[in-house]
């Protein structure tokens, strides 16, 4: 077969399907990137909110359109799948295969056999797996699933419990990836924090990163999606005595306003958070966090968004994203009365990306005259690109180094980081 792969979504969904596309080259079939050579097309979908929804929709549609000028075989799977199978065969009839979230190996075997449905339990975590491609920096999938109860996310029902990898098979696919190079890893669950519960009887993630930090070769690491509500001093110290451990934290706290925190079911009050953030800057000066907010939450008043901003303020956070509230089928949060205007949730949510671009670039700029670790990885005409402990791939910033020699990329420099427009760092090679 020659198959092109489009894949929608997290960084979850990509490192899976590098991990099919290693799997279908080893049996044979060619991986093609223009849909025109292609005999065979793979969707990967996401669901997690609407806007994901409507993407993986409208690109369904649009191979759809194409495959009445261009036919082949035209398979869906994922999130969406999982989620509103029957939905979805009904309405579409020209997609020829559906499949819900299952192993790389279990899809590489029904796309073989051209199987037209299969929906099962998720199937969200395997052991380790090879890759198609290397570059810098790899996703690699730690855990998936979650038995959390947020009332506004709908994770666990497409999902299913949560489940985690093995350490050994963790260590091994970080030992290959660095051996072919890979110069950061990323770690990914839908909640690092709970990392191993289900495997060793209690949270492992602080044992997962002595492991790896115990690692050899060149490389570095980042820890993603870590819900604030269990994250706590063991992970702290885990995070201090690493050597290759990045002092970046992902710690999406959805709001500031006790109120609202209560209503989205988390447990940990505005104080509590802040003293958090506070802890780990006492601990690690310099350190970055990144966090994330849900405005327009039904309910959330003129008194609870005020709040929110004073909570950013006093936070101060390094990187944050903004999200407007939409409704998931089947959450307890969808039931609520009082939604919020969509208007007056976008009017929120500007007003807190320019309230945060002041923050980020207050916050940066006490990295202005430091000299910074960074990975160096591509060049452009008139500077290298890089990323320090700051920057996570895809979704924060870069920094901009002046090109005074010829680098191998990718490669570790030391910068002197002269200048922010708080997003980014420019500097210059030490």
């Amino acid at each position: 077969m020659r198959i092109g792969i489009k894949v929608l979504g997290c960084p979850k969904n990509e490192a899976d399907c590098d991990v099919l596309e290693a799997i279908l080259r080893s049996k044979g079939h060619e991986i093609v990137y223009n849909v025109d050579e292609a005999d065979t097309i793979v969707i990967d979908t996401c669901c997690f909110i609407e806007d994901a929804k409507r993407e993986s929709i409208d690109e369904i549609l649009d191979f759809v359109e194409y495959k009445k000028r261009k036919p082949f075989f035209l398979c869906v799977k994922g999130c969406l799948v999982q989620r509103y199978a029957s939905q979805l065969v009904e309405e579409l009839p020209e997609v020829d295969a559906w499949y819900g979230v299952l192993s790389p190996y279990r899809l590489a075997e029904a796309l073989e056999k051209k199987v037209r449905f299969l929906v099962e339990e998720p199937e969200t975590v395997y052991e380790c797996a090879p890759r198609s491609k290397f570059s810098s920096y790899a996703y690699v999938k730690i855990a998936d699933g979650c038995d959390r109860s947020c009332t506004f996310c709908s994770i666990p029902a497409f999902k299913g419990r949560f489940k985690s990898r093995s350490i050994e098979s963790i260590e091994a696919e970080v030992r290959e990836l660095v051996q072919n190079g890979v110069k950061e890893i990323v770690l990914v669950a839908q909640d690092t924090t709970a990392y191993g519960i289900d495997l060793y009887g209690k949270p492992s993630l602080p044992k997962l990163l002595r492991a790896l930090d115990s690692l050899e070769g060149e490389f570095r690491l980042r820890v993603m999606y870590m819900h604030p509500d269990h994250f706590d001093e063991e992970i702290l110290s885990s995070f201090c005595d690493s050597r290759k451990v990045l002092h970046y934290f992902d710690l999406p706290v959805q709001h500031g306003s006790d109120e609202v925190l209560v209503k989205m079911g988390r447990m940990k009050k505005s104080e509590e958070l802040l003293e958090m953030i506070f802890s780990i800057r006492r601990a690690l000066p310099d350190a970055a966090i990144r966090s994330s907010v849900i405005v327009g939450f039904p309910g959330e008043k003129e008194k609870n968004f005020e709040e929110l901003l004073e909570f950013l303020k006093v936070a101060k956070f390094e990187r944050l994203g903004c999200f407007i509230y939409s409704d998931e089928e089947g959450t307890v949060a969808s039931e609520l009365q009082d939604k919020v205007d969509e208007e007056i949730a976008k009017e929120r949510m500007e007003e807190v990306l320019s309230l945060q671009a002041e923050l980020a670039k207050e916050s940066l700029s006490r990295f202005v005259g430091e000299e910074l670790e960074v990975l160096v990885e591509r060049s452009t005409k008139n500077y290298y690109v890089a990323r320090s402990h700051l920057d996570a791939p895809e979704v924060d910033g870069i920094v901009q180094v002046r090109k005074d020699v010829n680098l191998n990329l990718p490669s570790f420099q030391l910068v002197r980081i002269l200048d922010t427009d708080g997003f980014d760092l420019k500097g210059v090679l030490v």
